[in-house]
């Protein structure tokens, strides 16, 4: 009876373990993660208020914008915080001795290596939920807020002396600008295709808001319309230009990071499977899906899908750790190997998808690699405990 107590003991003071150590790791992942995330966040937000009041945006869409961004800083910045969170957590546990009480249970170092990469499964689908769902929709919807905006502060970006050309088809230059917003010596030049344009000068002007609708008010100056091959010229003591209706020239392209998973997936089925060359003109139906385009998409699925294995490696390279006791000597170097070790193997994943070319069975090495690194990895670190455990029994 004695023996089945201590088996049932031993066997929940594991689990208690097991689960005190995973409650410990993922506490401080996300201490780290929200305080990384934030202060990023603060930073770009500082950023993205001077180019939304350079392009004449208002708050509210600065705030939906900036707030958008958020799960993209996250997923940017998972993978490190992951590696730090389980390299500091393990340093923590050995210059503790906290680990000791792990072995003295009969818990062995495999054992422990296993239970953390099951671990490491779970942050692994979190940065594949968060790169292939969610930060594609939201960067998605925050470009869809841009385009669908209105300028509405243009007053704000016009600068003295300087050419500003934040509006799309129109540049427009004023030689002064007093502390009440009114202008002298204004320039406008807009253009309506290749061939026809409208050059307006006028000595002075002002904005003025009616309804929720910005108007530059331009007074004594000339206009110069050229259509076609005919030029006309008339002057004007007053004239208008609503400025709400204008569409801005700035942050207006789609990009290959805001194509859902799906059309990205798409477009390489039909690219791929598709030998008629019919057929692979229909993907130009999926957005960012060309010819020209098939490498970018092939960098993109990689990034969504495969650097997020990356995640499990880094957590096992923290994992490395535990081989060697704080008694070393080398013990302080040892860490700081595995620091370096770690950080190099992120820099590895984000660059290795610049080799990525237009061609599938190029790109099926470099797709493979990190399931290959994980493999190396794993095995051997268990050749290093069993080589150190029979050593140790001699």
């Amino acid at each position: 009876m004695n023996g089945i107590y201590e088996l049932n003991y031993q066997i929940s003071m594991k689990k208690i373990m097991f689960r005190k150590f995973a409650l410990d790791c993922t506490f401080f992942f996300l201490i780290s993660i929200i305080s990384a995330s934030t202060i990023v966040w603060v930073f770009q937000a500082v950023n993205f208020l001077d180019l939304m009041v350079e392009d004449g945006r208002d708050f509210f869409l600065y705030l939906n914008y900036t707030f958008l961004n958020f799960p993209k800083i996250i997923s940017k910045l998972l993978p490190f915080v992951i590696f730090f969170s389980f390299f500091y957590v393990i340093s923590r546990y050995e210059l503790n001795n906290e680990l000791i009480i792990f072995w003295n249970f009969g818990i062995s170092k495999i054992q422990l290596i296993n239970f953390i990469l099951k671990i490491s499964l779970f942050f692994m689908i979190l940065q594949i939920l968060l790169v292939a769902l969610i930060v594609p929709k939201t960067q998605n919807i925050s470009r869809g807020l841009i385009k669908k905006s209105n300028v509405n502060f243009f007053e704000s970006f016009i600068k003295p002396k300087k050419f500003n050309d934040n509006i799309k088809g129109l540049t427009i230059f004023a030689d002064e600008k007093n502390d009440k917003g009114e202008l002298k010596n204004i320039y406008l030049k807009k253009e309506t295709d290749d061939s026809n344009f409208q050059i307006t000068y006028a000595k002075t002007g002002y904005f003025q808001s009616s309804r929720n609708v910005q108007i530059l008010v331009l007074e004594n100056g000339q206009t110069i319309n050229k259509i076609n091959n005919d030029i006309t010229t008339f002057n004007f003591k007053e004239s208008t230009l609503n400025m709400s209706s204008q569409d801005s020239s700035i942050i207006k392209v789609d990009k290959i990071q805001e194509t859902s998973t799906y059309n990205l997936i798409l477009c390489l089925d039909r690219f791929i499977n598709s030998k008629d060359k019919t057929k692979k003109n229909s993907s130009k139906f999926i957005q960012n899906c060309t010819s020209e385009n098939l490498d970018n998409v092939f960098k993109e699925v990689y990034k969504r899908f495969l650097i997020p294995i990356y995640i499990p490696i880094l957590i096992l390279v923290s994992l490395i750790l535990i081989i060697k006791s704080k008694e070393n000597i080398n013990y302080t170097r040892y860490r700081f190997f595995i620091f370096l070790l770690g950080v190099g193997l992120i820099i590895f994943s984000e660059t290795t998808q610049k080799f990525i070319k237009n061609s599938l069975e190029y790109n099926i090495a470099i797709f493979i690699m990190p399931i290959i690194i994980f493999i190396i990895f794993y095995f051997s670190i268990f050749y290093k405990i069993n080589f150190n455990h029979k050593k140790n029994n001699k």
